[in-house]
């Protein structure tokens, strides 16, 4: 039996809006994401990163010069439009999952990310190992369906806790995929000290011309903003 897994490219292109360029010019960005559908969930697009991505498309502008910090990164969508639209960004997947990593590698590859403009870094949820005290200060934490069971959702909110205490002007921006509407983190949200705002998502894209239904395939999806408590 072959060990090689098939793999398909799948194309995303953002575009902007003329009527929001001061000169009526369009910008457009596009990401390719090689995606293995054969292997671990960590190497397909989860329909909430193009919905990360859509929001921070739209306020690209106040990328540049910000260091980035995505957790989870999967196929790194979110992560890969942040460097290419100018932020400092540090890639992160389990340190347990090394080909899960090198598959974040290979994407950054895919789009000209080199290692010095991007950094890949292995790190656990809940695990306090060396390469988390590496990170140095973080103007924005991504997350993109890291909540996709309640055994490990204390574990991401200690390690987004965490990374808060030590930048607090950092914020945690996450979107999830609702799989049972009795699922919860108010309960770990309350214990770390952190606070939560819902971020409405039903106009984005639309400017752009993108059905943001569409993008969600069907799936109820929802953006949070996760701050310390002052």
């Amino acid at each position: 039996m072959s060990d090689v897994v098939s793999e398909q490219v799948k194309k995303f292109i953002f575009q902007s809006s003329p009527s929001k360029s001061e000169d009526g010019e369009v910008e457009t960005l596009e990401i390719l994401i090689p995606e293995q559908l054969q292997a671990s969930y960590s190497f397909y697009t989860w329909p909430s990163a193009p919905v990360l991505a859509w929001f921070l498309w739209e306020r690209r502008k106040q990328l540049p010069g910000k260091h980035v910090v995505e957790l989870g990164a999967g196929t790194a969508l979110p992560g890969i439009l942040a460097a290419k639209c100018g932020a400092a960004v540090t890639l992160t997947d389990s340190a347990c999952l090394p080909k899960s990593l090198q598959h974040v590698r290979h994407c950054c590859e895919v789009n000209g990310l080199l290692p010095n403009q991007v950094r890949v870094l292995g790190i656990t949820w809940g695990l306090f190992l060396s390469n988390i005290f590496t990170l140095g200060p973080i103007d924005l934490i991504l997350g993109s369906d890291c909540f996709y069971e309640p055994s490990i959702f204390e574990d991401i909110i200690v390690t987004v806790a965490f990374l808060l205490e030590k930048n607090p002007d950092a914020r945690f921006l996450c979107v999830y995929q609702e799989r049972s509407s009795d699922w919860s983190i108010e309960h770990h949200l309350n214990k770390w000290q952190l606070r939560c705002e819902q971020i409405p998502i039903d106009n984005l894209g639309a400017d752009s011309g993108i059905d943001i239904h569409e993008l969600m395939q069907d799936h109820t999806i929802h953006l949070l903003e996760i701050t310390r408590v002052q």
